[in-house]
């Protein structure tokens, strides 16, 4: 049998594409890998820069020093700026349900309103009012005036742990919207009628289903 010879740039196009396929590169780090090194990297020469005394009339590290300080200054504000729904002192103090007589079945009416003409903010409001007043109905929750969108996530979650989680999540965007200026959405309205949904079929567990799960529960 005879093979043809092949010539040189046949041969590089070959190993060229060889090369290309994935798995010789399966274990290199991706581009946020690789952007994050560099950051690191540059940041640590600034320190360095910054901290590296130099003879008179030349850079003592100012300029470093400044971009270090602008950078933790940004940090800060995009931190405040992510929590500032949760550091709000109102979302603590201002109740959730208003003192008038309601039924979760109102909320739902009104956060359906709201929603249908693109209120989210208010739809949002009146999704978790129908969520904090469908557990009071209920008496998985003791009817409490003055109970804020924290404390009706953490008391509705204690109760309720296999929905503590999403519970926290409806109460941060309620504060995210209402104390921290931060516009309704249809997402997050979404999520809120998710919860009622979910909530509405919800069960307190009983101790004495515990004991009985403890008791039939198959030893590992």
């Amino acid at each position: 049998m005879r093979f043809d010879p092949i010539g040189r740039e046949e041969a590089r196009d070959l190993a060229r594409r060889e090369l290309e396929k994935g798995i010789y590169h399966q274990d290199e780090p991706s581009w946020l890998e690789r952007a994050w090194q560099e950051f690191q990297e540059w940041l640590n020469e600034l320190l360095r820069r910054t901290a590296d005394p130099r003879p008179p009339g030349e850079d003592r590290g100012w300029l470093s020093l400044l971009i270090i300080v602008l950078l933790l200054a940004a940090a800060v504000a995009l931190t405040a700026w992510l929590m500032r729904g949760r550091w709000n002192v109102r979302s603590r103090r201002q109740p959730l349900l208003e003192r008038r007589p309601s039924t979760a079945t109102d909320h739902r009416a009104a956060a359906e309103r709201h929603a249908a003409a693109g209120q989210w903010a208010e739809a949002i409001r009146e999704r978790l009012r129908a969520i904090a007043r469908d557990l009071e109905e209920r008496v998985i929750l003791d009817a409490r005036p003055g109970r804020t969108a924290d404390e009706l996530a953490a008391e509705a979650g204690a109760v309720l742990p296999e929905h503590a989680e999403r519970l926290r999540e409806g109460a941060r965007i309620f504060d995210d919207v209402w104390y921290g200026d931060r516009p309704g959405t249809r997402e997050g309205y979404a999520t809120l009628a998710a919860l009622d949904e979910a909530l509405r079929s919800a069960r307190p567990r009983t101790r004495s289903a515990e004991r009985s799960a403890e008791r039939f529960e198959v030893p590992a």
